[in-house]
């Protein structure tokens, strides 16, 4: 990459935004680009920041996966998150998968936060606990277990 001043302009700006917190590399392509940078100026600098290991998609997967299971999202709320941060879908899985969490206790520590230990007693307020799970990324199968089995309530 050639030592010019716009390319040290988009280098600055992208360690900038870097040192706030991770980005994917299509999220800070695009942030970039928002801010008038040339295309080849970008892909230069995103692609010397990859080789420099400042900018990896997998940490940034990894990071946003462990941030979003504390809040208590689930898996195919993160996914779609993440597929519209431009992550690839390969990765996308693979850092789930090996994140290794058991969805159905996240599922039920959300019920629980929300609307308390004892499951729902009449077919309203199962279809709310239910409509609320799905709306934070958990599966039909996993919400039909927690709203199911007491062992999760």
């Amino acid at each position: 990459m050639p030592d010019s001043a716009p390319s040290r302009s988009v280098r600055r700006s992208a360690m900038d935004m870097l040192a706030r917190r991770e980005h994917s590399r299509g999220e800070l392509r695009h942030k970039l680009r928002d801010k008038g940078y040339d295309e080849e100026a970008i892909d230069a600098t995103l692609d010397a920041l990859g080789a420099e290991k400042l900018l990896s998609d997998r940490r940034f997967a990894e990071a946003f996966i462990h941030a979003r299971v504390g809040r208590g999202w689930g898996p195919a709320r993160i996914e779609a998150e993440l597929r519209q941060r431009q992550v690839d879908e390969a990765l996308i899985a693979d850092c789930l998968a090996a994140c290794g969490e058991d969805w159905t206790r996240r599922a039920a520590q959300a019920r629980q936060k929300k609307f308390g230990r004892a499951l729902p007693e009449d077919y309203a307020q199962r279809a709310r606990q239910a409509r609320f799970l799905q709306y934070r990324g958990f599966s039909g199968d996993t919400i039909r277990q927690v709203l199911r089995d007491e062992e999760y309530a």
